[in-house]
């Protein structure tokens, strides 16, 4: 039985645990690959079977150090973890332009592998070509170089958005609208003055409450400008050396070599998909933008358009006046703890699994840590970091610890959130079931033989599919019920949800359009390198919504999936796409056998099988955009 990771009990242990545990694993990963390399007669499976002991070794000591860099109080332990985090990369990097090492397995025949085996050869074989392990010396040594740097950039880029925190500093009168709850934890300080910091549940509760449109504007330029000017250079330069790296292995883009492993295959299909969600929204999309218009002028007459600053204001005002949705009635059905138990009680019913909490150490106080179990047996272990604080990670998202492989490694991974410890708003309730979706696809998806197929190992523009899928449940009257109380311990009416799906589908289109101006500034920043980016990322926005983006400002300089997703980030749309077709393959959202045939075909094979056989296996027939552009409002194609 594999046992979960062992964190240290002592404060003065983490430096340790983030630097010699790491460096002992890299060491391990050159053991086994000079042993693939000395010359000993192996078959096939013999050499995968090494291989994936060193994949082992890799994946896990790049995953401790990635989240103890985000996550770790003490700014040593994460510098520390940074820079192992970079070592790891380099070892990828260097392992796959490893002449010899691919020689190892270019020269293994699949004949008589199983099916499993045979895939991982065929992808081995894959990344080395991609890695330019087949190329000359010189363009080898080019090639470590380029991955090298882009690590150091994306590392740096990403600390400068983790540490570039910002305040402003307001008279109390100017935040007007926002809830008691947050006017008790924003007291007036000794001048007179409010600070509103750019950490996320501050910006989203001025944006949805505050009636002063000054306000909006100053805080959302003060996010906007999240790192800037310090990632200016980083990124430019991180988009030069991609473009090269690119160039170096026979790719007109970066957008093309990143594409050719995923289901799109190639730039040229990014940017016609990101025409079509185009067209599915932008009829919808302009309608809405007129009402918008025309209820911003209520407040502001000489209002000559809606900002980005105004967009969720102006939302949730028209989804009180014409729905009759009160946004903080909501809330007050909504608190953080019931939340929390209502998420686990609701995926543990759909996928058949319970969650028993683990008294364990972690990086903070505030993890909670929790076995995952099935008929009683344990078959993975979470750990849920879900409260802001500083120098911490500061979105939401699911990190890896440990790749599930059967009777050796314990799958393992990190929720890391900032979530408020009392009242939720329903989008952040939205958010928290979609990223338990990517920690439960990791954990059901770690039952594997071969750790490169374990958990999330899907193609990168199906894996957000799973969590978008999972965020329908929080607009069910019967899922929310079972959690969502008042004060009193009512549940939250049925009518009130009811109204709440109606409210969520005005807008949506509006929405879907501010996603695909990140989805264009992420693709063309990399095509095209602009000298300006701020300009560029402007135009992008400028034609992608009817929506301003506000001027002056470089949010390009906090986007942080500009490292992780590249140019790449359609993927949000392409994934939902497949969500929303996904849900028509369920007979109701808490239907047992719906959901076990779910689990079984879409999350438990990890990436044992492509993605698109995964979809037809589930539904019978191949995904289509159909319940897509439904969901939008749009007609059919």
């Amino acid at each position: 039985m594999s046992e979960p990771i062992a964190f240290p009990t002592a404060s003065a242990d983490w430096l340790a645990f983030a630097s010699t545990r790491t460096d002992e694993r890299l060491a391990r990963v050159d053991e086994l690959a000079a042993r693939l390399k000395d010359g000993s007669s192996r078959t096939a499976l013999e050499a995968l079977q090494l291989w994936n002991d060193l994949q082992i070794e890799l994946r896990s000591a790049y995953n401790e150090a990635e989240v103890l860099a985000e996550v770790h109080p003490d700014r040593a332990v994460r510098e520390a973890a940074e820079s192992r985090t970079s070592a790891a990369q380099a070892k990828d990097a260097e392992l796959m332009t490893d002449a010899d090492l691919a020689a190892v397995f270019g020269a293994a025949d699949a004949e008589g592998l199983d099916a499993d085996p045979a895939r991982l050869l065929g992808k081995i074989q894959r990344d080395f070509r991609r890695g330019g392990a087949d190329r000359d010396d010189e363009t080898r040594e080019r090639l470590r170089a380029f991955a090298a740097r882009e690590t150091e950039l994306s590392v740096t880029f990403a600390r400068n958005i983790r540490e570039g925190r910002r305040e402003i500093r307001i008279a109390p009168d100017k935040l007007a609208g926002l809830p008691e709850d947050f006017m008790a934890e924003h007291p007036v300080d000794e001048d007179g003055l409010v600070a509103v910091s750019t950490d996320n549940l501050d910006v989203m509760a001025v944006m949805n409450y505050a009636h002063d449109r000054e306000t909006r504007r100053a805080l959302r330029a003060a996010r906007s400008d999240l790192a800037w000017p310090e990632n200016d250079p980083v990124l430019a330069e991180l988009l030069d050396v991609r473009q090269q790296h690119a160039e170096l292995l026979g790719y007109a883009s970066w957008a093309d070599y990143e594409t050719e492993d995923r289901m799109a295959r190639s730039g040229a299909r990014v940017a016609s998909f990101l025409d079509e969600v185009d067209e599915a929204s932008k009829a919808a999309a302009e309608a809405e933008y007129a009402i918008l218009l025309e209820r911003l002028r209520e407040d502001v007459p000489d209002a000559e358009g809606v900002t980005n600053a105004d967009q969720m204001y102006l939302l949730t005002r028209l989804h009180e006046e014409r729905f009759a949705v009160d946004a903080q009635q909501v809330r007050r059905h909504l608190d953080f703890a019931r939340v929390l138990g209502g998420l686990l009680s609701t995926t543990g019913r759909l996928f058949g699994i319970e969650y028993a909490p683990a008294d364990v150490p972690a990086w903070h106080d505030e993890v909670r840590s929790y076995d995952v179990l099935r008929a009683g047996e344990r078959i993975g272990r979470i750990h849920l970091d879900l409260h802001p604080r500083e120098g911490k990670f500061n979105h939401a998202a699911v990190f890896g610890l440990a790749p599930g492989v059967r009777g050796r490694v314990l799958p393992e991974a990190a929720l890391v959130c900032n979530f408020p410890t009392g009242l939720m708003e329903h989008r952040q309730v939205q958010t928290f079931f979609h990223e338990f979706g990517h920690l439960v696809h990791d954990i059901l998806g770690g039952d594997q033989e071969w750790a490169p197929f374990s958990g999330v190992a899907t193609e990168w523009d199906f894996v957000e599919a799973p969590s978008q899928m999972l965020e329908e449940w929080v607009w069910d009257a019967d899922v929310l019920a079972s959690f969502a109380l008042d004060e009193t311990g009512a549940p939250i009416p049925a009518e009130l949800v009811a109204r709440m799906r109606k409210a969520d589908a005005f807008g949506r289109a509006l929405l879907v359009r501010t996603q695909l101006g990140h989805a264009r500034v992420s693709y063309h920043l990399h095509m095209d390198r602009p000298a300006d980016l701020a300009a560029d990322t402007d135009h992008w926005y400028e034609v992608s919504s009817p929506l301003q983006h506000l001027r002056g400002t470089h949010s390009y300089a906090a986007f942080g999936h500009l490292t992780g997703y590249g140019s790449c980030y359609y993927t949000y749309q392409w994934s939902l796409v497949i969500a929303r077709d996904l849900l028509t393959g369920f007979t109701g959202l808490m239907d047992e056998a719906s959901a076990t045939r779910y689990r079984r075909e879409i999350l438990e094979p990890g990436g044992r099988r492509d993605a698109a056989d995964l979809i037809e296996a589930f539904l019978g027939r191949p995904f289509t955009v159909d319940a897509y552009r439904e969901w939008l409002g749009a007609p059919a194609a």
